[in-house]
């Protein structure tokens, strides 16, 4: 929270020698994440984050094994750390939000090796798989400007990797 406006971020950190499975299924998240934020565009619809998230995450292979958690979404974010609307990271199909200039969202696809189902643990606050799989959760919060998306929790507003996806972002402009 800086001068009462909050930004919202997560990374999954692999410790130690970490599985090939466990390594990809980061990866997919990560690479996922970045395809929602690539697809917020001024005048285009909430549904087209969770669109970009899920057909990247099912356009892989073993894509279709995967589960997109289903429970958490993403989230407007401002002068309050969750706001509407809500962001899912999934086709959640028929009517959406528009996205509008100065809005901003945390976007965060949290992706599992195997089944979506999570359950909470008896301290109220750890989420885990309930089929004991690993899973992964990656987010950053992004602007929504008339110039593309602006990543607000990446050093570089998103500017390297928007251009590697061929997306404008004023990110990419600023010196």
């Amino acid at each position: 929270i800086l001068s009462g406006w909050h930004g919202d971020a997560a990374i999954t950190v692999a410790v130690g020698e970490v599985p090939a499975a466990d390594a990809e299924l980061s990866r997919v998240t990560e690479e996922a994440l970045w395809r929602g934020l690539a697809a917020v565009r001024e005048g285009g619809a909430v549904r087209d984050v969770g669109i970009a998230v899920e057909s990247y995450v099912r356009s892989q292979p073993g894509g279709e094994d995967y589960g997109i958690v289903e429970e958490y979404v993403g989230h407007g974010i401002g002068t309050s750390m969750h706001m509407d609307p809500n962001v899912p990271n999934y086709d959640h199909a028929g009517r959406s939000p528009a996205l509008v200039a100065g809005m901003a969202l945390a976007i965060e696809p949290m992706v599992c090796a195997g089944s979506r189902a999570v359950r909470t643990l008896s301290d109220d606050w750890t989420v885990v798989t309930q089929d004991g799989r690993r899973a992964c959760h990656w987010e950053h919060t992004v602007a929504v400007t008339p110039e593309g998306p602006w990543v607000l929790t990446a050093l570089d507003g998103g500017a390297a990797r928007f251009a590697a996806l061929g997306v404008a972002s004023p990110a990419a402009d600023r010196d």
